[in-house]
C-alpha cells in the first residue's frame, strides 16, 4: 500500500487541484522559508505536480498542475481517511 502523504501535502495538492493555478501564484501562496514546511519543494521532487508552459509568455505564464501521482495521493488520502 502506497504511504499517504502529510496533511499539508494533501492540502496543498487540494489547492492546486481546485482551479488553474500559476507558477507565481503557487509560489506566492505556498514557497516557505522554513524547513519544517517546504511543501511546495517537497511536491515538486515527489513528481505530484508539474510545471507547464511558459516557454513564450515567460515565468508569469507558467502553471502547476497535479500530475497523475497527485491526484493518486489525493484519492490514496480520501480512502484512508
Amino acid at each position: 500500500m502506497a504511504e499517504t502523504p502529510s496533511l499539508i501535502m494533501i492540502q496543498f495538492l487540494e489547492w492546486v487541484a481546485a482551479r488553474p493555478r500559476t507558477h507565481v501564484e503557487t509560489l506566492d501562496a505556498w514557497q516557505s522559508s522554513c524547513p519544517r514546511f517546504p511543501v511546495w519543494e517537497d511536491a515538486r521532487d515527489q513528481g505530484f505536480v508539474r510545471q507547464v508552459g511558459g516557454e513564450a509568455g515567460g515565468r508569469a505564464a507558467r502553471r502547476v498542475e497535479l500530475s497523475a501521482a497527485g491526484r493518486r495521493a489525493i484519492t490514496i488520502s480520501r480512502t484512508t481517511a
